[in-house]
């Protein structure tokens, strides 16, 4: 039995290709798209005369800087004038009205398994869409599954990489071809490289923020905790510091707030059983700036201002607990749904 679908669309797959072309691979890169692209590069290697991966985002989260390194993987930063280079594009992981440059460019070839557009795609030769799938790198996998490419140690682990954060670590939209992929790849790619890389989530000079949180937590009921850690210079280690506290037994709930610039910003993590972290979010914070979220998960940010002259920690912690007191009272802004 085969792991996957014969892809019957393949078929046209070599009348696309010649040796004199100049192929730009397109992605917004994070794991999924950036082992998406080096799949596809792998598959035009020697049936094509360049094929370059360009990105049109900068990379600061430590496991993708971390990805790019131990796999070897090469990109451009996308600039106006690169286009001119090249004469084939390709856009994996995205689709045209994803990003402003990809709408610009005229693609021969897209990869995606993000929801159809809402009208078809036009005037692009190669298409293959697939929204029941996990990860863009699941369909990649399946391609040189398809042409008889067997990965090497690097690919493979960026590939392996690639679904396991798309599906957070099959714990979400993820089905039975995720898993044949995974389990597939794990013939050719690296363990210890993969873990290597997923290990990697911090910076070292953020190490300080969660030495404060650790000595800084106030309970919130009998499970919930809260922590204020001050100024931070990205709002993605207070997410870091709420994913760590959740591995804690004890907790079930935190909200784990700091100071980027201007702006108090609160981020909540759960365990889905119990309190509705949205709810709590939008009822707490509402009327001070946008809140909402999951049930396992939610985000609110408000300006400083809003909050008055108390003390931040204080203030956050008694509309937790349903205590408002102080704070600048306003109309509510329409809630920004989902979490970070």
């Amino acid at each position: 039995m085969s792991y996957f679908r014969h892809i019957h669309s393949l078929e046209k797959f070599p009348e696309l290709l010649s040796r004199e072309q100049r192929w730009l691979l397109l992605i917004n890169a994070d794991p999924d798209a950036m082992a998406s692209a080096l799949a596809l590069k792998r598959i035009l290697r020697r049936r094509v005369q360049v094929a370059e991966i360009a990105k049109v985002n900068i990379l600061t989260r430590p496991d993708n800087l971390a990805m790019v390194r131990y796999t070897r993987l090469r990109m451009k930063d996308f600039t106006e004038d690169l286009p001119a280079a090249f004469d084939r594009f390709a856009l994996l992981d995205s689709q045209p009205d994803h990003h402003p440059v990809f709408g610009r460019l005229p693609f021969t070839l897209l990869l995606d398994h993000h929801p159809l557009p809402a009208t078809p795609l036009k005037d692009i030769p190669f298409v293959e869409i697939r929204p029941e799938y996990g990860a863009t790198s699941t369909l990649l996998t399946e391609l040189l599954y398809n042409l008889n490419i067997r990965p090497d140690k690097y690919l493979a682990t960026a590939l392996q990489f690639g679904i396991k954060t798309d599906t957070d670590n099959f714990g979400r939209h993820f089905y039975d071809v995720d898993l044949r992929a995974f389990q597939y790849l794990s013939r050719f790619a690296d363990a210890a490289l993969l873990a290597r890389i997923a290990r990697s989530e911090f910076h070292e000079r953020r190490l300080h923020v969660f030495a404060r949180a650790c000595t800084g937590l106030h309970k919130i009921g009998v499970s919930g905790r809260h922590v204020h850690v001050g100024k931070v210079d990205t709002p993605d280690i207070l997410v870091n510091v709420a994913d760590f506290f959740m591995r804690v037994y004890e907790i079930r709930w935190i909200a784990v707030s700091g100071r980027y610039g201007d702006t108090l910003v609160i981020i909540f993590r759960g365990d889905g059983i119990g309190r509705d972290l949205g709810a709590l979010a939008a009822r707490a914070f509402g009327d001070l700036g946008s809140a909402g979220g999951h049930k396992a998960m939610a985000r609110a940010e408000f300006p400083i201002a809003s909050a008055g002259a108390e003390d931040l920690g204080e203030l956050i912690r008694k509309r937790l607990t349903g205590h408002r007191t102080g704070g600048v009272k306003r109309t509510p802004p329409p809630v920004r749904t989902g979490a970070d």
